[in-house]
């Protein structure tokens, strides 16, 4: 199947009032001093409009996310950052868990692959409230071809979890990050971009992982110096998605195919609608061979 995902999916929002977080050098947080900074902070680290219940019923199953504890905080309290904080990470697994309990056949990916500021303590604390939130609904870690829909609905399983830490492999349902690649362009250009997900996708290993086409734009410290006031979504997303789409649109879903595509503002344009229709390629291909 082909899934689409958000990148920095909680980034809907972040607290302008909180620290600068420790994914940020030591420059930025000194310049965050100014209080102007941190509103621009906010233009460039938010990178999505939808909270996950938004994101969930346009259609996400995959969702990006980076984690910190606060230095300074008491306790082992975990939230989701993007340059500044943002929501409590057992907020947003609840949230997400209200949704599933209502759609019981929907299957979803929780992708942890950035850590901050975070020691085992802090680690065993988002463990188990990843556990004590879905529980039954948690897919144990087994050979990613078994992974079927069929699968999921008969074990009644509906999240699958990758935990990029050595921790995972001391917990079954943590899958480790390496089933989950996901090349990163890093480039602000868009010819650059779509080039790097056709090598990438030409790379895409036949079996034992998942594949994430991360169709994404990454802001240069220039970048960000020339536009200051106009933020990630003026700045690179609106002009260059609809080449982006192009892209999309042309991509086929299946083995060495597309798997999950990941955008920054999922709602632009019709990008959910566009990655989930390709799906209907692979009936197309039951229907011719059977």
């Amino acid at each position: 199947l082909l899934l689409l995902g958000s990148h920095d999916s909680f980034s809907y929002w972040v607290d302008e009032k909180s620290p600068v977080g420790p994914d940020q050098a030591t420059a930025i947080k000194r310049l965050a001093r100014i209080s102007l900074v941190k509103k621009i902070m906010k233009k460039w680290s938010v990178t999505q409009n939808l909270t996950f219940k938004e994101q969930l019923e346009g259609g996400i199953r995959y969702f990006d996310l980076r984690v910190s504890s606060r230095p300074g905080e008491m306790g082992q309290e975990i939230y989701f950052i993007h340059g500044l904080f943002g929501i409590k990470v057992s907020d947003g697994l609840k949230e997400i868990n209200a949704f599933l309990e209502q759609h019981p056949k929907e299957v979803i990916f929780l992708d942890f692959n950035h850590f901050y500021a975070m020691d085992d303590s802090h680690h065993f604390f988002l463990i188990n409230r990843i556990r004590s939130v879905f529980g039954s609904k948690l897919c144990s870690v087994e050979c990613v071809e078994y992974i079927t829909l069929k699968y999921m609905w008969e074990k009644k399983h509906q999240v699958l979890i990758f935990y990029h830490c050595p921790l995972c492999e001391e917990y079954p349902f943590l899958w480790p990050g390496n089933k989950m690649p996901a090349p990163w362009a890093n480039t602000t250009n868009v010819h650059k971009l779509l080039q790097f997900l056709e090598t990438t996708l030409e790379e895409r290993s036949r079996y034992g992982t998942f594949h994430v086409s991360q169709a994404i734009l990454t802001p240069r410290v220039k970048t960000i110096a020339r536009h200051l006031v106009r933020g990630l979504k003026n700045t690179l997303v609106h002009r260059n998605l609809p080449m982006i789409l192009n892209w999309v649109k042309a991509q086929k879903p299946g083995v060495m195919g597309v798997n999950i595509i990941t955008s920054d503002f999922v709602e632009l344009v019709d990008f959910a609608a566009t990655v989930i229709a390709l799906n209907d390629l692979l009936l197309e291909e039951d229907e011719s061979t059977s």
